[in-house]
């Protein structure tokens, strides 16, 4: 290699930084599982208690009339004391028979089923529940509301090991583990089912320890009285993503949020791409909106919070912002090669060797956390990042075996070919994310399920989810409606 110039030794630490710094959401990945074991030592357990407040639960419901019945007949069976819990029905002018349902229970059980109905609804989630919180607290009885989704189905002990920690007056809510919970699982549910692993059981975890946390579940969230009362006494509105909102602003007010991993919640998740698309998108332009609405916030650490820690705005800017990661990476090292520089191999096989490693670990980790979804789910943890990017990392690790194999299967190799070869492998990351982008489409043709299931397990479930953050961004920046849109549940769950 000639003796470069100032300007080319400058355009190389340039495209190095590029792909150094698009690689920032494997480093987050595995800081994060570095930082879980810490959890067994920093966690809140010393500072709860045998708790059981007056809890009122809340339940949105906007024709759910298949679903709604089954789920307070599980609530009222919690091992929970009876006269300490009551359920309040939010209904949002269903149309179908979820009053008659929701009706038949309050009459079975006076006083601890209430039907609450909206004659006006389709405002959104955060309405219905506002419609909820204002009646419950005007009245002095509720000590703590719990916000769930009609569909899910909470452990039997998942409620008292949430109140425990809300005998610690500094924590202003819980959010529990929800958990994939299909009894007819498909290759999507059950890929759904190994992101939750990894990202509640094992980011949330961490994030316990650092003492901030994104999200409380939108189907499982404990508020104390106090805590409502402190962000206004009522749910923000204005975003999609008011699950999240309500949890930043439970944090600047100094209060705690709490991830109990114990208490277990199955819920029903999508079975197509197309509604996990709907239902991923609103999740994803709530964030870019939050992003905006929270700029002053982003890494301004505070003495009465952690969101602006340089932890948590790391966690939150690697899955905003993955795929303009994925894109500076792969443009570093194509631009690298094309300047016929000897490091785009050297930078290429520590990357994908890097994120070799740090997926083995974050996947072995998380099946060992949750072993019913491990069980059920094994070759979708072995398949989570992608056959593509799998044979990536074995080419990573073992490059004279893939230069033996090729040199087999095509014959000796001119250096265009060397060329077209290594610029496919530099480009992944962007293939990659069309592919997965392609599995919508597909999975509207005849056989489509069985195409866009290939697909996904080609191209990976995180360059799907990837994909859908493109979308986000687009849909935000043509400002295109942004109506709140319900994921049908159809009673799939099962205990």
């Amino acid at each position: 290699m000639n003796e470069l110039s100032g300007f080319e030794i400058g355009v190389v630490v340039f495209l190095l930084a590029c792909v150094l710094v698009g690689t920032t959401p494997v480093f987050n990945t595995l800081f994060q599982f570095v930082v879980l074991p810490f959890h067994a030592l920093k966690n809140h357990y010393r500072h709860a208690a045998p708790y059981a407040p007056n809890v009122a639960v809340i339940v949105p419901a906007w024709n759910e009339g298949l679903v709604i019945g089954a789920s307070i007949e599980r609530m009222l069976s919690l091992e929970y004391p009876a006269e300490r819990l009551r359920i309040y029905v939010v209904d949002d002018a269903s149309t179908d028979h979820t009053p008659d349902e929701v009706l038949r229970r309050a009459a079975e059980h006076p006083g601890r089923v209430v039907h609450l109905r909206r004659e006006v609804g389709g405002e959104g989630k955060a309405h219905t529940l506002n419609h909820g919180i204002s009646r419950i607290l005007a009245d002095e009885w509720a000590e703590a509301v719990l916000i769930m989704d009609a569909d899910v189905i909470f452990a039997r002990d998942s409620l008292r090991k949430m109140t425990r920690h809300l005998a610690d007056a500094g924590v202003g809510a819980v959010t529990a583990y929800i958990a994939e919970g299909s009894h007819d699982r498909n290759y999507l549910t059950r890929f759904i089912g190994m992101e939750y692993a990894l990202s509640q059981l094992g980011s949330r975890r961490t994030q316990n320890v650092l003492g901030a946390v994104a999200c409380l579940a939108g189907g499982a969230q404990l508020h104390s009285r106090a805590n409502l009362e402190a962000i206004g006494g009522r749910i923000p509105t204005g975003t999609l993503a008011e699950d999240t909102m309500t949890t930043f602003e439970g944090q600047l007010r100094g209060r705690r949020m709490v991830f109990e991993p114990h208490a277990v919640v199955l819920a029903e998740e999508p079975r197509t791409v197309d509604a996990l698309w709907k239902q991923r998108l609103r999740w994803a332009r709530g964030n870019v909106q939050l992003t905006s609405i929270y700029r002053k916030l982003w890494f301004r650490p505070s003495r009465t919070h952690r969101l602006g820690s340089l932890s948590f705005g790391l966690s939150w800017f690697s899955i905003l912002l993955l795929p303009a990661f994925m894109l500076l990476a792969a443009g570093g090292l194509i631009t690298l090669l094309i300047l016929h520089s000897e490091l785009a191999e050297p930078v290429f096989r520590f990357m994908w060797i890097l994120a070799a490693c740090t997926y083995l670990y974050s996947i072995l980790f998380a099946v060992q956390l949750d072993g019913r979804t491990g069980r059920s789910s094994w070759r979708e943890a072995l398949l989570f990042p992608g056959v593509g990017a799998m044979v990536l990392m074995a080419i990573a690790i073992f490059p004279s075996v893939f230069e033996t194999l090729l040199v087999d299967w095509i014959g000796a190799l001119t250096p265009r070919d060397r060329f077209v070869v290594s610029a496919i492998l530099y480009l992944w990351g962007p293939i990659s994310l069309l592919g997965a982008w392609a599995a919508r489409g597909l999975e509207r043709l005849p056989g489509g399920r069985f195409l866009a299931g290939l697909c996904i397990y080609v191209f990976g479930y995180g360059s799907l989810l990837c994909a859908i953050t493109v979308d986000s961004y687009i849909k935000e920046w043509r400002r295109a409606d942004a109506t709140w849109v319900k994921t049908e549940k159809v009673g799939r769950v099962v205990s």
